[in-house]
């Protein structure tokens, strides 16, 4: 499926059952590289042409990519931006290990072995208008796709992306032009392209990055929290994707402040599609506590069910 000469393949594989309605199908595709830049601290951001994929990616779906032709085990990476009319999907990852150190080698046009979109995605309520939205190092692509899914679908709402990086951020800061109230004077910058959705961000670091909060994402949230009226609370709800020690923290406070929150999970996978069972983890249900796969039962689960 990989290798610039090889043409655009795609097969539909079903994966449905009664009770599982968010598993509608996962495609496999030959996605041709369209562009793959490199950013500071090993950070790539990678765009393919996927178009099924495109069409049906939902904010926290991820993909499952061949990263190399010899490397027969794919990589999950969360799906950072679609384009359905275009055709495309967009990545940021790290190269940390063998799988994604040889995905950063691949060029544009070059073919890519895709699988996807996979797994449950955010569930955003409309009665409540002020999405926070949590993202800390490679859980920021989750944030940023759902942060353009309510631009574009639920443009009455007021979201503000809050996001932390001990590395240098994959994009150029910028001093933001949308005053948040409760923020501290010091976080003064944000992404440009929420910006340009006006959309309001900012960011964390313990890093001393200039126009950064001096300390962690989660910190920074509760002060803006902290800030709010008990009414103006009640419109909150959170999502949040990153590591397991954020998350954690993230779920803390939401318990705290009584707010709804939905966490996107990152685990090691195999198969991705289910079978295999290897990204299981600790589930409490009405039933009593179960093992969930991550991949198909979520990533996206309730804080609460993964935390408490």
């Amino acid at each position: 499926m990989c290798g610039s000469s090889a043409p655009t393949e795609t097969v539909v594989i079903a994966v449905k059952t009664a009770k599982t309605t968010h598993r509608n199908t996962i495609f496999v595709e030959a996605a041709r590289v369209l562009a793959h830049d490199a950013y500071a601290g090993d950070q790539y951001i990678l765009r393919v042409q996927a178009p099924r994929c495109a069409q049906h990616a939902t904010p926290g779906s991820f993909a499952h990519l061949q990263c190399d032709p010899q490397l027969p085990m794919r990589r999950p990476l969360s799906i950072m931006r679609t384009s359905g009319a275009d055709g495309w999907v967009e990545f940021l990852y790290r190269a940390v290990g063998t799988g994604t150190q040889l995905l950063a080698q691949r060029t544009v046009g070059e073919d890519i072995g895709l699988l996807g979109p996979i797994g449950r995605h955010f569930a955003p309520d409309k009665a409540r208008s002020r999405p926070l939205l949590i993202g800390g190092g490679v859980g920021i692509p989750p944030m940023v796709f759902l942060a353009e899914w309510l631009h574009r679908h639920q443009p009455h709402k007021q979201p503000l992306v809050l996001m932390g990086s001990e590395t240098p951020f994959p994009f150029t800061p910028q001093r933001s032009a949308i005053d948040v109230a409760g923020v501290p004077a010091e976080a003064s910058t944000a992404m440009p392209l929420l910006e340009q959705w006006h959309i309001a961000s900012r960011l964390a670091s313990q890093q001393k990055f200039a126009g950064c909060y001096q300390g962690y994402v989660t910190q920074l949230a509760a002060h803006w929290l902290d800030t709010l009226t008990p009414a103006q609370r009640r419109d909150v709800e959170i999502f949040a994707c990153g590591p397991h020690p954020m998350l954690a923290a993230t779920a803390k406070l939401a318990q705290r402040y009584g707010l709804a929150c939905q966490v996107s999970l990152e685990e090691f996978m195999a198969c991705a599609v289910g079978g295999c069972a290897g990204c299981v983890v600790p589930v409490n249900t009405p039933a009593g506590p179960a093992m969930k796969r991550v991949c198909v039962d979520g990533p996206v689960f309730d804080a609460t069910s993964v935390f408490f």
